[in-house]
């Protein structure tokens, strides 16, 4: 295994990327979501969408995130895979106000509506942040 790579990310730079998808996750407000790409961007890595997911599922990014805010560019909920019980997402986010529903492909919240809309001044602070 080469260990200078570790899920697509250099090892080198992994505690600042999951440094990253933390101090992101710890601003999205209690009833919102936002998507595992957004939440990319805005560590300034927009195509580690996947990387921001590993990292919460495996927490990497530490404890006391709220990865239940985090969902698909679709909204859909990643569900059992992530969490300790296959409900435990969906309930977590209905108990902070967002309504999920049902769809054929499987739990989703509206980002439309539930969806963090970050400010260009949190945009801006995240971009001083991690500036490499």
């Amino acid at each position: 295994m080469d260990l200078k790579k570790q899920n697509g990310v250099s090892c080198c730079k992994d505690m600042d990327f999951y440094e990253r998808v933390r101090q992101v996750c710890l601003k999205i407000p209690c009833g919102k979501a936002a998507s595992y790409g957004q939440i990319a961007l805005l560590c300034g890595k927009p195509t580690y969408a996947r990387q921001v997911g590993y990292a919460l599922r495996m927490g990497k990014a530490g404890e006391g995130i709220p990865a239940h805010r985090v969902v698909s560019a679709g909204g859909v909920l990643s569900g059992a895979q992530s969490f300790a019980a296959p409900d435990l997402q969906k309930r977590m986010l209905e108990k902070e106000g967002v309504a999920v529903r049902l769809t054929d492909k499987g739990w989703r919240v509206d980002l439309k509506e539930y969806g963090w809309k970050h400010t260009e001044a949190e945009a801006r602070e995240f971009y001083r942040m991690f500036r490499e």
